[in-house]
């Protein structure tokens, strides 16, 4: 066990070995309507040449998603998501250095991109919309990431709701086989939350550790940094950098951006000063 406690998540040839330093998960969205601006659609080349450039920039996995999750998205079909991410996944698995995950809720799609070459699942809905996730991350022994999603619920006291939600969802892939080092816990800032209960969140992150497994944030160019400084999604670099600082210190093991360059940075910096980690 290392000094947090977390012990070491293996994926693909990769270990994350929490407490040592923070990891960074670049965003790869081969949707037309991301919220961040960045999608690509079913364009296989530009999707190939983006993944290179962000392991090229510090990534240490890449999250490809192929349906948005922003709020007024409409869904797509289970057959359009992989006619999405598929071609994409298998042309990455055998090219990049780092590993893959799939930002997914449908088992379906989980399991055909695990058969592709993914070596984690990232599910926005904390096993809630589809608990057979649970199933395909056993079976393949890979990396589970339960994300606390507020949508579609009323909440009274954010902290506490998100803790109980994370637990519920790690009970159901523990129930469904997946190791205890597998499971990786993400708030969900800006899933059905206010502005003020993800500023609360952000600010009592540090609660989340009672729960025992690592933390994934998410806050790149989210709505929320937009609220606060009153600027669009290509300009929230600089909102972006305050709240994964701020979360690397209040205890988040690895973060989700869009911008890789600048937050390997910011995070080797926060690294620094908060893991006591100068290289």
């Amino acid at each position: 066990m290392n000094s947090h406690g977390l012990g070491v998540t293996r994926c693909g040839n990769m270990e994350f070995r929490w407490g040592e330093r923070t990891y960074i998960m670049g965003v790869l969205n081969l949707t037309p309507d991301s919220f961040s601006g960045d999608g690509l659609g079913r364009n296989i080349e530009a999707a190939v040449v983006q993944a290179r450039r962000v392991v090229e920039e510090g990534a240490d996995i890449l999250d490809i998603g192929g349906e948005s999750t922003r709020p007024e998205s409409s869904p797509v079909a289970a057959d359009e998501e992989l006619r999405r991410v598929i071609p994409v996944i298998e042309r990455l698995a055998g090219e990049l250095s780092v590993p893959l995950s799939i930002d997914t809720y449908r088992s379906e799609v989980a399991r055909r991109a695990v058969t592709a070459g993914v070596m984690m699942i990232n599910d926005v809905w904390g096993l809630r919309r589809n608990p057979e996730l649970a199933q395909v991350a056993a079976e393949a022994g890979v990396p589970l990431v339960i994300v606390a999603n507020q949508r579609e619920k009323t909440y009274g006291e954010i902290v506490p709701e998100v803790i109980d939600s994370l637990r519920e969802g790690m009970k159901l892939a523990q129930d469904a086989g997946v190791a205890w080092e597998n499971i990786i816990i993400d708030p969900g800032i800006g899933f059905g939350k206010t502005l003020d209960g993800n500023l609360e969140l952000m600010r009592r992150l540090g609660e989340l550790r009672a729960l025992g497994r690592p933390i994934l944030l998410g806050t790149s160019r989210k709505s929320m940094i937009g609220l606060v400084l009153d600027l669009p999604p290509d300009q929230r670099l600089e909102g972006t950098a305050a709240t994964v600082a701020l979360g690397i210190a209040n205890g988040a093991d690895m973060v989700r951006v869009h911008d890789v360059m600048p937050m390997v940075r910011v995070s080797r910096m926060t690294d620094a000063i908060v893991r006591g980690r100068a290289k």
